[in-house]
């Protein structure tokens, strides 16, 4: 049995669980414009719980796409270094407590319930206070990461942003190192509708005499995130001009790279697919090497070790064998277009897809770089509420691949196991679209 209110202790996941669903979308109340978005709400909860974020050697990551991907290759690194870390990443595929990671596993549910019921009465405090104090979903997940990592005692925290980075709930850190992984138009009603716009709201991340790592980005974002540097007095470091990786190669077995960072030269394997991970990699390893106590002294050893043992759960990740099933929550066309490269690196060349869409994303543009090559597409609804109707989806695919096989069915878990059982021996499986498909995949085709 789950609630939502505030009538007693959270003593369960489920009662931890329900609770941080009643929080979500609340600045979509009427008498909480979105514009109140800042970073007050979250402080004043902070304040209340004694800041435990004041203590954390944070890595503070944020991008339009591998920023999350980058935070788990950071913790992979770290922990091969020898040092405990904490990681927050967004969004979860199964279950909440995937958000918070302790030495590379999710948070035990009794951990995740202490934080939540520590949290809950000061955040009920303020829900009856002023509105612009009012904490959202986001603040109190970003607050409960900070007091899991506190309670833990880790050494280092890896964090990844949840939205913009100016005034995302995690940007009341002082971080000990920065990240901005890549750039694209997205969350443009909240970020603005020009890379520039964009740029100037990730680079809000950066902060006075703290190292920043950038990827690649096309000049006129690379220019506004140079400036923001200078202003604030942060030196960056820049892929492909401060530290390099060269794909050695990249196939269904994976990846070899070799990595350039300062005095680090080394050539690692690494067990993911798509060709895309190479800058996640190099974007990681720039971090951890610029980290205090660790900077330009990581062991070649470690980077070999961590990057190999690195998984990254539905991100072009194989769940099935004989014949391959891939899961991949592309939900942009830079996304499908790295998803569509992966593929193109197996030798079983044809493809069936089992795609669900968030209503909110662009459709066509996701699908015309998967839809090529494709034999089947099975169209489904992994979320009642926030995706798209099969039947639409169903019509932009019969619009954009007239001789294409289509079918519609509705029921996420029938459309995948029907899915499965059609896949021929020469062909590979691939579920995408959104994260609530990838999620069911994980736990259908689950050994």
């Amino acid at each position: 049995m789950t609630r939502s209110d505030a009538s007693g202790p959270v003593t369960s996941l489920g009662e931890a669980e329900a609770w941080l669903e009643s929080l979500i979308n609340v600045e979509r109340r009427s008498d909480v414009p979105y514009e109140r978005l800042g970073l007050e709400p979250i402080r004043a909860l902070l304040a209340r719980v004694g800041d435990p974020q004041g203590g954390l050697s944070v890595v503070h990551l944020a991008g339009s796409k591998g920023k999350g991907s980058t935070a788990l290759l950071v913790e992979a690194l770290l922990r091969e270094c020898g040092e405990r870390v904490g990681t927050f990443t967004s969004p979860h595929l199964e279950s909440w407590t995937e958000r918070f990671r302790i030495d590379g596993q999710s948070v035990a549910p009794p951990r995740l319930v202490a934080a939540i019921e520590a949290l809950r009465p000061h955040v009920e405090a303020l829900r009856a206070g002023p509105p612009e104090l009012l904490p959202s979903w986001f603040d109190v997940t970003a607050a409960a990461a900070f007091w899991i990592f506190r309670d833990a005692g880790v050494d280092r925290a890896v964090v990844e942003v949840g939205l913009g980075g100016r005034l995302d709930s995690t940007n009341v850190i002082q971080p000990a190192v920065t990240a901005i992984t890549t750039l694209e138009l997205e969350h443009t009603r909240f970020l603005g509708d020009t890379l520039t716009a964009i740029a100037g709201e990730k680079a809000g991340i950066l902060k006075p005499g703290c190292p920043g790592v950038v990827g690649d980005l096309a000049p006129e974002a690379a220019a506004v995130v140079e400036a923001r540097a200078k202003d604030v007095g942060a030196p960056l470091a820049w892929l492909g001009r401060d530290f390099h990786v060269d794909v050695l190669r990249a196939d269904a077995a994976g990846l070899e790279l070799r990595l350039r960072d300062g005095g680090l030269d080394v050539n690692v394997h690494m067990p993911l697919l798509g060709a895309h991970h190479a800058a996640n990699a190099a974007l990681a390893l720039a971090c951890v090497n610029r980290l205090p106590g660790l900077s330009g002294s990581v062991p070649s050893d470690a980077v070999r070790r961590g990057l190999a043992a690195a998984r990254l759960p539905g991100r072009v990740e194989r769940v099935a064998d004989d014949p391959p099933v891939i899961v991949d929550f592309a939900h942009t066309q830079a996304s499908a277009q790295a998803l569509a490269d992966a593929l193109a690196s197996f030798p079983e060349r044809k493809r069936r897809l089992v795609l669900s869409v968030s209503a909110d994303k662009d459709l066509a543009a996701i699908l015309a770089p998967l839809l090529p090559g494709a034999t089947e597409v099975t169209v489904t609804r992994a979320e009642p509420t926030r995706s798209l109707d099969p039947l639409e989806v169903a019509a932009v695919v019969r619009e954009l691949a007239p001789d294409i096989e289509l079918r519609a069915i509705p029921n996420p878990f029938l459309a995948l196991r029907s899915a499965r059982d059609r896949q021929e021996p020469d062909e590979i499986l691939c579920v995408t679209g959104s994260v609530y498909l990838a999620g069911i995949a994980r736990r259908v085709f689950a050994p």
